[in-house]
């Protein structure tokens, strides 16, 4: 097959995995509720290869999202919705309107007033989808984005209308706050209303973490990279001294953490 490089030729190899004969088994049973899982899962492949600055496993990445896209727009296409086509002009079209000031007559001073107007740009589309049905600030926030990032976004969208803390300090308290009932739900054992306080407890902190400028998101990331970082060090360690994990106490590996963590803020300090 020639011209692997044409966005043709990847939806002609799309065609033919969903052809009904010759075609792939696995890739004909999919719906876009099956495929919907891995769509997430490439994207978040796309962000952790940026994150290591892997740039020849982007590249690799960036093609199974774009082949993601064009699975989804396969079965649209054949079930007569649209195409890999409507795609594209649909997202042409919405960049070239959401962009005056590029494609058209106004000017922004800056990214900051370009930011607002795009999403006054967005409330306006929101309201037009809307019709007569009754409208919210939250509207167009997805449910299925991950938990972390949806709390960002909604609590983005009611601070735009002033319900908001006033600064990271009152956000803060909410935190204090939110962990004494943690607690209290701790002492009376009662699951459900503990799972009820831990995700207030959560949403808070995310609170925190915008109302002080810091992205929840990449703070959580960091986090698990410093756990694994250091719980493989002490692992390594352990190893060494002809210890398993399984064989360690608890206070055997207590010992090594706290080891590791000196170490590391030596490393900092030197």
């Amino acid at each position: 097959m020639k011209h692997y490089n044409r966005i043709e030729t990847l939806l002609e190899v799309m065609a033919r995995l969903r052809a009904p004969e010759g075609g792939c088994p696995w890739d004909r049973e999919q719906t876009f509720a099956t495929i919907a899982p891995y769509t997430v899962e490439e994207a978040y492949e796309v962000a952790d290869a940026i994150e290591r600055q892997a740039l020849s496993e982007l590249r690799e990445e960036l093609g199974d999202l774009l082949f993601q896209v064009v699975f989804h727009a396969r079965i649209a296409e054949e079930g007569g919705h649209f195409g890999f086509p409507d795609v594209v002009e649909t997202v042409v079209e919405k960049m070239v309107r959401r962009h005056p000031h590029v494609f058209g007559d106004e000017e922004v001073e800056d990214a900051e007033a370009q930011t607002i107007a795009w999403e006054a740009q967005k409330a306006r589309e929101r309201s037009a989808r809307a019709g007569s049905r009754t409208q919210s600030v939250l509207d167009g926030v997805a449910v299925a984005l991950p938990a972390l990032t949806r709390a960002e976004k909604l609590q983005k969208r009611a601070a735009r209308i002033g319900f908001d803390w006033p600064d990271a300090h009152g956000a803060l308290e909410k935190v204090r706050e939110e962990t004494e009932e943690v607690v209290e739900q701790l002492e009376q054992h009662d699951s459900s209303a503990l799972q009820d306080e831990l995700g207030d407890l959560l949403f808070a902190c995310v609170n925190l973490a915008r109302l002080a400028r810091v992205d929840p998101e990449t703070a959580l990331r960091g986090a698990n990279s410093k756990f694994e970082r250091r719980f493989r060090a002490m692992e390594a360690t352990l190893e060494r001294a002809g210890r398993s994990l399984d064989e360690a106490s608890l206070q055997e590996m207590n010992v090594e953490w706290e080891r590791v963590k000196r170490s590391e803020g030596k490393i900092a300090g030197s």
